[in-house]
């Protein structure tokens, strides 16, 4: 049987409560049958592995891309359906900020994806589960020198450097002064592609440890962070702004310390 049949006939089974598929049913295409609402169920993954993967994806269809199928591939293989019917290259708008634009890192939206697709798999509510996940994996990715992770077959050996933003522009801006290397470079790439794999790896880890039931924020908002919100933020004295990011990537007072 080939695999689109024994997902199609698993997208019946779902529909019809797990009742025994008729012939007639078996007959229907897929485009007939919904796929299962959100969230789809999670099994442990290996963060290794998702950090390869994550490297690989990046040259295969980009940073967004890489981070979602490197999480995503690994639950087609452990899961099934569902994931079988779901097109990783659909990230791959995501490149370089979202085609090209450079705001907020690829990386991030498909970790987020991710992360909202499955996360609410372990107790059933999605809002309530992926969104300290994701909160966490931005809050890592602005404080962290990053990347994190070495590839096993690098084409260069890549410096880290600390973003303070999960903006695209910030991050690799910050990467290039700090490296001296230019942002188009093959250099600049393999950055990212390494980037790719580390938040792809950080943001299994997380997904694991919510698994087991051991998930608590390792990052919180710096404290000038805070500061800030503390006006502009609801109930603020001004609360003219909303936000959780570093601040400090966009506005500068004069007294931000970062580079």
């Amino acid at each position: 049987m080939s695999n689109r049949r024994r997902d199609l006939l698993k997208m019946l089974a779902l529909g019809t409560g797990g009742v025994a598929v008729t012939p007639i049913l078996a007959g229907a295409t897929q485009e007939s049958v919904k796929a299962p609402a959100v969230p789809w169920p999670y099994q442990r993954l290996n963060p290794e592995l998702a950090g390869e993967r994550g490297y690989a994806g990046f040259y295969k269809g980009a940073c967004c891309y890489g981070t979602f199928d490197a999480i995503i591939s690994q639950l087609r293989e452990t899961v099934g359906f569902p994931y079988t019917v779901m097109p990783s290259e659909m990230m791959v708008f995501g490149e370089g900020g979202v085609a090209g634009v450079s705001s907020l890192c690829g990386t991030l939206i498909g970790a987020s994806a991710a992360t909202f697709l499955v996360a609410g798999g372990i107790d059933k509510k999605p809002r309530e589960a992926a969104f300290p996940l994701i909160r966490e994996v931005f809050n890592w990715y602005e404080q962290e020198a990053l990347p994190s992770y070495r590839p096993k077959s690098p084409k260069f050996e890549i410096k880290a450097s600390v973003a303070h933003s999960p903006l695209c522009h910030v991050s690799v801006s910050r990467w290039c002064k700090e490296t001296g290397f230019k942002s188009f470079s093959k250099e600049r790439s393999e950055r990212c592609a390494w980037l790719t794999g580390s938040v792809a790896k950080y943001t299994v880890e997380l997904l694991n440890s919510r698994l087991d039931g051991r998930f608590k924020p390792a990052h919180v908002l710096s404290s000038e962070v805070q500061a800030c919100r503390s006006c502009h933020d609801q109930g603020g004295s001004l609360e003219n702004s909303r936000g959780m990011m570093d601040c400090g990537g966009c506005h500068f007072t004069g007294k931000q310390k970062h580079p």
